[in-house]
């Protein structure tokens, strides 16, 4: 009865196996069928066997072959367990992300990483050309294996300093989370819990196995102004100035402006012309001009003339090509351009005469583009505006104060808000995506620790601010394309087509109408999805996975297009002071109207405007990287003073390690499932649901928490569930 059984049990098996019961199996297709199964989690001999159909007396035969096929070198075995290499290919690549379990590697002219398990890494770290074998794993996945390093890279690391069991170690911020060990005359003189850098001086065969020393330390892991110091050592962004570049720039201040740079220039002084930016705002680059007329609107935006001072391969230009952007975080600002340009001789500060390039647009009553032309100019701003100030102004709360600063400017404000709005509706009406992000505003008192952090708010003002922004940056790209100029586009192409299939998947479970989410989608289309859940518990949802599914805008010598903004061509033109694309396209554009041929142009800018784009593009990356880390950190100084209390939160964010909460006061945090009462899953797509009660957690559900953990070094804050009272 039982040898019935087996048979029975092994016929079974050998059906599932896609062969004939009782015929001999062909062991080495067997292995590999279950092991490309398997993918990365490999298989031990025991599962092999049973998976395979194998019966007792064909264990030395079956044992044999897959020894074999290791020999061969078509399966790799590690310790007890076996994996599937099969005829794998074999590229060159570099190392570009590692975590505790797995990393990624980028092999040249490939357009996807290709996913390598821990114990196939050998202890590779980002940065390093490897020649790895590439085959598919589970799925569609790619999956590698390190063979050998071609150039291992200088690695630096930042993290925190402690002293375990009487042994130096650096647990690092990101990639590798544990902990790399020190030698003892290799510390740097730091102290248990001081943020430092550090670099690995001796290579292991696993990340564990590294050694490091610390180069730099910086202080209390615990200070958030320490732990952005840190941060942005770790990414290259000096806060200093070269000296010769200072000198440059002081020279300039001093000169000031000569007569005769004032030559040839349109003279605007005359002109009702300001700015309006936030109130500690000391770097700026935009002014604003309004004059209705019996056919529409004249509306002048006023530029910085920053390129007439940042002279081509001058040290100041090379400095801030290199820089590529300012950054910005906290109440902190680490500028492109030494202060002396970028808030003196270039910021256009009220009375006092400034060098601008101005925007000069005709528009209809509607607020469409009917001409326009660029020039250089001499323009001295009224006031300097105040966000908050013109809103009060606009919407008739201002007190007297106020009202006297901007006596006279009045009726021009109510005419730009009347222009801004039609503008606006322009927009809307071609279906311009109006997305939702929250920026936070930091409050930080005298000992640079953070006191408050709110919400930042837009108002009308700000609003209004934008579209004029808009529309010269729209006129700029046109002037760039009507004069076949090499230039710098602002590129933002359509959402690729896997994130449309992701986001289509997310909207049917939502129960929304997806037929439109497909590749050729118009940004209309998403728009109308957006006002189908307004108001709606599924707002919040479906506007972060609508941003998840956009393709990241950036700098291209070619017009693609902006796709967010529906533009066919989109350029910025409006704060040289800040990034490096608009200086570069202020150059060409200024050597043009200068009388420069288009053929010169292209021989002389081309491949600047390549360069400009290519790095600039990059820089922005790290900028926004810089900052969301550094504010990380603040906000989890601001938590750590509040450990223990109770807030409302919304959830922002689903996946397998827990659920993110929001705050009201912008601060995110997370929710372990590991630590959540029940038996939480992640559903892999939108939600945590616990299989015991029922209970789920979505994106934009409300959810009662407690302030459990924060972490300044890392910017981790971690909350619990606290039922309400």
């Amino acid at each position: 009865m039982k040898d019935q059984k087996n048979r029975k049990k092994q016929n079974f098996r050998a059906k599932r196996a896609g062969r004939k019961p009782g015929n001999k199996p062909d062991f080495a297709r067997e292995i590999r069928r279950v092991l490309e199964r398997a993918g990365s989690r490999g298989a031990s001999v025991k599962y092999l066997q049973e998976q395979a159909g194998i019966r007792r007396y064909q264990n030395e035969m079956f044992l044999l072959a897959l020894a074999g096929m290791v020999q061969d070198g078509a399966v790799a075995q590690k310790k007890d367990r076996y994996y599937w290499k099969g005829a794998a290919e074999t590229a060159e690549a570099v190392v570009v992300k590692v975590t505790e379990g797995f990393g990624f590697a980028r092999p040249e002219e490939a357009t996807e990483d290709v996913f390598i398990p821990g114990r196939f890494l050998q202890g590779a770290l980002p940065g390093d050309r490897v020649k790895i074998a590439v085959r598919r794993g589970r799925g569609n996945l790619q999956e590698g294996e390190v063979l050998s390093f071609l150039e291992q890279a200088d690695y630096h690391f930042i993290g925190t300093f402690h002293v375990e069991n009487g042994i130096p170690v650096v647990y690092p911020d990101t990639q590798m989370k544990g902990p790399i060990q020190v030698a003892k005359q290799q510390t740097g003189g730091a102290k248990e819990g001081d943020k430092v850098s550090a670099r690995i001086v001796r290579r292991g065969k696993r990340h564990f196995d590294h050694r490091a020393a610390v180069t730099a330390v910086f202080g209390s892991s615990q200070l958030a102004s320490v732990c952005c110091q840190a941060i942005l050592a770790d990414n290259g962004i000096a806060q200093a100035f070269p000296e010769e570049v200072l000198q440059q720039a002081q020279q300039m201040q001093q000169k000031g402006i000569s007569p005769q740079e004032m030559e040839g220039r349109l003279d605007l002084r005359g002109e009702i012309i300001f700015t309006i930016d936030g109130a500690d705002t000391k770097d700026i680059d935009d002014a604003v001009s309004l004059t209705r007329t019996p056919t529409g609107w004249e509306l002048g935006v006023h530029i910085a003339d920053v390129s007439h001072y940042v002279r081509a391969r001058s040290p100041l230009d090379e400095e801030a090509f290199q820089r590529g952007t300012s950054v910005y975080y906290a109440n902190s600002v680490i500028p492109m351009l030494p202060k002396q340009l970028s808030n003196g001789i270039c910021s256009l500060n009220p009375q006092e005469d400034r060098l601008a390039f101005s925007a000069l647009m005709r528009l209809d009553q509607d607020g469409g583009l009917v001409d326009y032309r660029f020039c250089k100019t001499v323009i001295r701003s009224r006031v300097k505006g105040v966000y908050s100030e013109v809103n009060q102004l606009l919407d008739k709360t201002a007190d007297e104060e106020v009202k006297r600063k901007y006596y006279g400017l009045e009726p021009t404000l109510q005419d730009m808000k009347e222009l801004a709005s039609r503008l606006a509706r322009r927009r809307s009406a071609r279906g311009s995506l109006d997305l939702e992000s929250t920026e936070a505003k930091f409050q930080i008192g005298e000992d640079g620790r953070v006191q408050q952090i709110l919400p930042r708010k837009s108002g009308t003002a700000e609003r209004m601010i934008e579209e004029f922004m808009l529309a010269a940056n729209e006129a700029a790209a046109s002037f760039g394309l009507t004069r076949a100029l090499p230039f710098l586009f602002r590129v933002h192409e359509d959402p690729p087509a896997e994130k449309l299939e992701a986001l289509a998947e997310v909207l049917t479970l939502l129960g929304l109408d997806v037929s439109a989410v497909k590749p050729g989608v118009q940004p209309g289309q998403l728009q109308q999805i957006l006002q189908a859940v307004k108001g709606t518990d599924q707002q919040m949802l479906v506007n972060s996975q609508l941003l998840r599914s956009m393709a990241k805008a950036k700098y291209e010598t070619e017009n693609k297009g902006h796709f967010g903004l529906v533009l066919k061509q989109y350029a910025h033109f409006t704060s040289p002071i800040r990034r490096y694309p608009d200086l570069a396209i202020h150059r060409i554009m200024s050597a043009s109207l200068a009388g420069m041929s288009q053929q010169e142009a292209q021989r002389r800018f081309s491949t600047f405007a390549r360069e400009a784009a290519a790095h600039s593009s990059a820089a922005e990356q790290r900028a926004m990287t810089v900052e969301r880390r550094c504010e990380d950190a603040y906000k989890a100084e601001f938590m750590a003073g509040h450990l223990g209390e109770r807030y409302q939160g919304i959830v922002s964010g689903v996946m397998e390690r827990g659920i993110f909460v929001e705050l009201p006061n912008t601060v995110e945090g997370m929710i372990r499932l590991a630590d959540m009462p029940g038996d939480f899953q992640f559903d892999g797509k939108i939600e945590a649901k616990d299989s015991v009660s029922g209970r789920r957690f979505r994106i934009g559900d409300q959810v009662m928490i407690q302030v459990a953990r924060a972490d300044v070094s890392s910017g981790e804050v971690d909350f619990v569930l606290a039922e309400e009272v």
